[in-house]
């Protein structure tokens, strides 16, 4: 896929952006107008636009510059915007600091966890990177292991537009500068050799959650997990059925908020690591929003930390968010557009101040093109199909157009697009973000046609009934597929 998405746009010539463009014109087949038609949908809750990546006239415009809910096809805005002002190699950085002297072993204080906004970190990852703390000569903590969540400065009211989190929405989960494992918890079950299937859980807990596995070995691949309180404690009751054929699968949930999951987790993690804690795992309360503070001033650290976890690069989160629609990173990363982060706290309110400005460099003020969260959970992130495909021109035409056209699911090959769009003249022509609320669905990126021109696309759908929004897909790859086939 990677050989086939470099040579999409080669060779672009740069086209001008209007600041605020004339009205667009209505261009839409016959073919395309019935497909609208026939998915149920007023033709009005449909907003189309496709033109050369190059500049010229549109092929497709329907209503495209009526604001629309953009779904996650919010997710490109993020993705453009991060590469834009943070760069392909930016990394996100979790910090071990030493509150004391570390002598034969043993750290005579505590060990500050910094977390860095990392929305990848994963318990493999931290139980690798406390194995190189011992390596590094830590054996025992004498002290705490403190934790320390300010690099986001977040209020209830930053989420007050995204959904409430719930254990069985684990998509929902909420920004957290310390996220362990996308702050949910996985249970694989698998078959066993013999007798009762197996249940593996990350992150581990060790004795503070009780593990009740209830699945049997009858007919059957389906299981479920949820998460009780019995008698004043805590379990995670897992049922089903299933037989010796069956692959080993993953259930994900979300019964803690990322806080306390990675507070339960790390002293767990420090002890399979080999690890002694004379102390116990404690959070460093948060600052004021409005105090500026460096992991130095806060808990009389040294400015260097004296561990450090990268995660990957901009480039390879981008594409880890794109592909599968991932929320977290995509709020993760809109933080992470703060002014001046990591070095000061990352608030929304910034993130969003520093894109809207960043956008209105380009051409697209908030009333043609708006984000919220960054990940398309907010129906605040809005925009019209033009101003979408306008901004999809002018990356194409920029230095990290490979880097975003890779993160693309490819139609009817991988990501989201996988099971979408197969034996046409759509399949591996097309490079698009998905999109889907209950109210919304959407298709926005690039299509390469049958002549050989490279198309920018925006394609959205929004209606108030869930199962009419649901009727839309069909109508959306109808319009792929006819671009696709175009001269």
């Amino acid at each position: 896929m990677a050989a086939t998405a470099a040579c999409l746009l080669p060779g672009v010539a740069r086209a001008a952006l209007p600041a605020r463009p004339a009205a667009a014109p209505t261009l839409l087949p016959p073919a395309l107008r019935e497909q609208l038609v026939a998915s149920g949908l007023a033709p009005e809750h449909y907003g189309l636009y496709a033109a050369p990546v190059s500049g010229g006239a549109p092929l497709l415009a329907w209503q495209a510059d009526q604001p629309f809910v953009l779904a996650s096809t919010a997710k490109l805005v993020t993705s453009i915007a991060a590469l834009d002002l943070l760069g392909p190699d930016f990394r996100w950085r979790t910090e071990a600091h030493l509150t004391g002297p570390l002598r034969d072993g043993r750290l005579l204080g505590d060990l500050v966890i910094v977390g860095g906004g990392d929305a990848t970190l994963s318990s493999v990852d931290v139980l690798a990177w406390m194995r190189r703390w011992r390596a590094a000569g830590l054996e025992e903590i004498l002290g705490d292991i403190v934790l320390d969540r300010s690099r986001f400065l977040l209020s209830d009211e930053d989420h007050a537009s995204t959904p409430t989190p719930a254990a069985e929405r684990p998509h929902h989960v909420r920004p957290d500068a310390l996220t362990l494992d996308g702050g949910t918890v996985q249970v694989s079950v698998q078959a066993g050799r013999r007798g009762q299937p197996r249940l593996e859980v990350t992150p581990p807990m060790g004795s503070a959650l009780r593990l009740v596995n209830a699945v049997t070995r009858q007919g059957g691949c389906s299981a479920t997990a949820q998460w009780r309180e019995r008698a004043g404690a805590e379990e995670l009751h897992v049922s089903g059925a299933w037989s010796a054929d069956c692959p080993a699968r993953p259930l994900q949930i979300a019964p803690l908020n990322p806080a306390e999951l990675s507070r339960r987790a790390l002293a767990e993690l420090w002890r399979q690591a080999g690890g002694r804690l004379q102390g116990r795992v404690r959070e460093l309360p948060q600052p004021g929003a409005s105090t500026p503070w460096h992991p130095a001033d806060r808990a009389g650290l040294a400015p260097a930390p004296w561990s450090e976890h990268r995660s990957a690069t901009l480039g390879e989160l981008v594409r880890g968010m794109n592909k599968v629609s991932h929320n977290l990173i995509a709020r993760h990363l809109m933080l992470s557009l703060s002014p001046d982060f990591p070095s000061r706290p990352a608030t929304l309110a910034g993130a969003q101040a520093r894109v809207r400005q960043w956008l209105a460099a380009r051409g697209l003020p908030a009333d043609r093109l708006a984000v919220d969260s960054g990940s398309g959970l907010s129906r605040a992130e809005r925009g019209s199909p033009r101003a979408l495909t306008d901004l999809l021109r002018h990356s194409a035409q920029g230095p990290h157009a490979r880097g975003l056209l890779a993160s693309l699911p490819v139609a009817g090959i991988d990501g989201t697009l996988e099971h979408r769009l197969h034996g046409g003249a759509a399949q591996g022509q097309a490079w698009l973000k998905t999109g889907t609320l209950l109210d919304a669905r959407a298709l926005a990126g690039y299509v390469r046609t049958r002549g050989g021109r490279q198309l920018a696309v925006a394609l959205l759908a929004n209606d108030p009934d869930p199962e009419a929004a649901a009727r839309a897909t069909p109508a959306l790859d109808a319009c792929v597929e006819w671009l696709a086939r175009h001269a």
